[in-house]
């Protein structure tokens, strides 16, 4: 007997003997209760870091306890291995992206076995293999079939640093989520998913998500943002031509100064014809914090008042947003309070507070005042309003919505600050789109018996902005499926988080061949009981991996309405006031901690430091 406790020995010994007794592979058994517990799957970055340890750690105490209380429990791991690090990671060091992954597979399996957590490892998917990603191609065609995958010309986030587009929900505080560059705006030809198809049931069962942090909840609903206004048309003023706006402060119809349209809308290529003038408009700032605007040399007529108000293009306006034009009420608005000022345009103050109810306004301006100097944004009370006048906000909103439909000038509508999710990215290390260009056919999707569509070996990944697949001649040039003629292949690949939008799907029945999930198996297993990972994933992975499920559903492989009953947001860990990164150096190697001091005191450090909802600050 050995006289000290020699921790690797030990541990290396029941880690063998666990593996040997397949202690952690699981197989449907409807005479126990079954539990399905799940951490995030991992980047193959190369080395697992502290916070992947306690994410991980945090999940196998989890499974551990469930199925020493005779639960049957699913607790499996894979690779969220398609992405951007290793096509940058190929480039900087001359290796291909599958070498680089694979690699890097093997050595964190290596250091997740160490750590002592008990994975079913039969069920181990890796998304670059095209055993998975066949399946992003199918459900793509599922989704075409339905209406729910289109192509269309759009502006779209374009980070200049990864040379690729972005979706929203990828675009943080104007930054690349990646990077942290600052993302611009370009018109690109794109897929996207119809994710605002389901925008109001992603709403209505955000209520049911009752073991989910209120605060992930929360962040969805603001993300989908369902709001209730009305659409108002406004006529142009000799013209034939109208325009459509959207509006939740309909109150303030009787302010409007001016109106913004983007520089895409209809309108602009309709009734500009002056060259001076689309010059200026072609090189307003891509920033929309400078405000900048063009007067186009038209009018529109307000519904309610008869006046006549200029048209301006504004680059603060986007056609991906609502109708591509607003009305502008810079009294009641800070921002088109700004582009007035700036561009000394008037301001008609129809809102009042309740106490100054009453009080007169001259030019626009309450008269115990001698200028505005921001924007009332509040409801209030009505004035200069016709018969809405003295009218509360609300009470106003109601009767304009009223008399608006009545005459024919509008319509309630309830309308989304969720957009489609675009998935187009133009780079080579991602899921081939199965689609197909002809000259005679058009638009022609991979038939399903030739998935799946295999990425490439030979790409040269020079990182110029365009995919690398549109130059291999090979991958590129094709033929039709329907008429056999010379054809193009679509060259971008999807979204890497395509991939991850299902996977725990595929891990109920991992080895499936015929569908990308066995019905049976997923009833059985799914929901998903806990589910673990990162908060800054709410309105990203989370927010996909609910439509996926929905629209999985409805292709009839699946019962289930949501994907996850109960989800942990586990803490950061911080040392020296930030998040362990590569790029901060501030990385504790849990490899070093488990040689030096066991397993069991890393696992045992990190559940006890800190609850598991809290930063862990390392020390």
């Amino acid at each position: 007997m050995e006289e000290r406790y020699n921790a690797q020995n030990i541990e290396k010994k029941w880690q063998e003997y666990w593996d040997k007794e397949n202690l952690f592979t699981v197989t449907e058994n409807t005479a126990l209760p079954k539990f399905y517990c799940l951490e995030m799957f991992p980047y193959p970055s190369g080395r697992i870091h502290m916070g992947h340890v306690r994410n991980y750690v945090i999940g196998d105490v989890i499974t551990r306890y469930k199925k020493m209380h005779g639960f049957n429990v699913l607790h499996p791991m894979g690779w969220d291995a398609f992405g951007l690090p290793a096509e940058n990671a190929a480039i900087k060091r001359g290796v291909h992206p599958s070498k680089w992954t694979y690699e890097n597979i093997d050595y964190m399996k290596s250091q997740l076995k160490k750590l002592g957590l008990g994975y079913d490892r039969e069920r181990e998917v890796t998304t670059c293999a095209p055993e998975y990603y066949r399946w992003n191609q199918w459900f793509f065609l599922k989704m075409l079939e339905r209406g729910l995958a289109y192509k269309k010309s759009s502006y779209v986030n374009w980070c200049p640093s990864c040379e690729t587009v972005l979706a929203n929900e990828q675009v943080i505080d104007d930054k690349c989520w990646r990077c942290d560059n600052i993302v611009a705006q370009k018109e690109l030809e794109q897929w996207f998913f119809k994710i605002t198809a389901y925008a109001e049931e992603l709403l209505r069962d955000a209520d049911t998500l009752t073991g989910w942090p209120e605060k992930v909840v929360t962040m969805q609903r603001n993300w989908i943002g369902r709001s209730e206004g009305v659409e108002v048309d406004f006529r142009v003023t000799g013209s034939d031509r109208g325009m459509r706006i959207f509006t939740t402060r309909h109150d303030t119809l009787y302010g409007a100064t001016f109106m913004s349209i983007a520089k895409k809308h209809p309108l602009v290529a309709e009734l500009v014809k002056d060259e001076n003038i689309l010059k200026e408009i072609e090189s307003l700032s891509d920033d929309p914090e400078e405000k900048e605007g063009v007067f186009t040399g038209f009018h529109a007529e307000n519904p309610l008042t008869g006046d006549k108000i200029p048209i301006y293009v504004a680059n603060f306006v986007l056609m991906e947003y609502g109708t591509g034009a607003i009305m502008a009420v810079p009294a009641h608005d800070q921002r088109d309070f700004e582009f007035a000022k700036k561009y000394n345009l008037p301001v008609k103050t129809v809102i009042q507070k309740p106490e100054d109810r009453g009080q007169s306004t001259v030019n626009g301006q309450r008269s115990t005042v001698n200028g505005i100097t921001e924007a009332f944004e509040e409801d209030g009370v009505l004035v200069d309003s016709a018969q809405f006048s003295n009218l509360p906000s609300e009470e106003a909103r109601g009767k304009i919505a009223d008399y608006l439909e009545k005459e024919g000038l509008g319509k309630r509508v309830v309308n989304y600050r969720l957009r489609d999710w675009g998935i187009s990215r133009q780079r080579y290390w991602g899921t081939p789109i199965p689609i197909v260009y002809c000259p005679s056919c058009g638009i022609v999707p991979v038939p399903e018996k030739e998935l799946p569509v295999v990425l490439p070996q030979d790409a040269l990944l020079a990182g110029k902005g365009v995919s690398p697949l549109s130059e291999i001649n090979e991958f590129a040039m094709t033929k039709c499926p329907e008429c056999n003629g010379d054809a193009k292949r679509e060259t971008d690949t999807m979204d890497t988080f395509v991939d991850s939008s299902w996977y725990f799907l595929r891990y109920c029945s991992p080895k499936a061949e015929d569908n990308p999930v066995d019905p049976d198996a997923v009833e059985y297993w799914m929901p998903v009981d806990q589910y673990i990972g990162g908060i800054e994933h709410a309105v990203l992975h989370l927010l996909y991996s609910r439509f996926f499920t929905k629209v999985i559903r409805d292709i009839g492989l699946i019962k289930i309405n949501e994907p996850f009953s109960s989800l942990l947001t586990q803490g950061m860990v911080i040392k020296d006031g930030a998040k362990m990164s590569k790029s901060k150096g501030n990385v504790v190697d849990p490899d070093f901690l488990v040689n030096k001091y066991g397993t069991d005191t890393v696992r045992i450090f990190c559940m006890f430091a800190a609850p598991p909802e809290r930063d862990l600050e390392w020390s």
